[in-house]
């Protein structure tokens, strides 16, 4: 099993959701987060003084599946995702060694 985790903008967010439960995804977690890569951050004007936004507003996803389907969910987050403009986020795949639904004690790929 892998987790595959993705850092994308926060508008794309419905059509990814939509995209991965096209491939069956039945599950998803998803954070509001804030950081920034290499566009850095920006400036903006607030009651006329300038200032630095050093950390912009991002989503993470975080989806376990089995190795099996692990390229389509990401050929799948980047064609929602994708903007090709700076900032539209990385994906992240780490292997994943136990899952255990807490409700019914189901293990691994029955847990997903």
């Amino acid at each position: 099993m892998k987790q595959i985790t993705a850092i994308i903008k926060p508008f794309k967010l419905e059509e990814v959701r939509e995209a991965l439960a096209d491939l069956g995804v039945s599950g998803l977690t998803v954070t509001e987060v804030k950081g920034f890569g290499r566009q850095k951050g920006h400036t903006e004007l607030y009651r006329g003084a300038e200032y630095v936004v050093d950390f912009l507003p991002k989503v993470k996803l975080e989806i376990v599946v089995k190795e099996g389907d692990v390229e389509r969910c990401i050929e799948a987050i980047i064609a929602a995702a994708k903007t090709g403009k700076i900032g539209d986020g990385k994906i992240f795949v780490t292997n994943v060694e136990r899952v255990v639904r807490i409700r019914t004690g189901e293990i691994d790929e029955a847990a997903i």
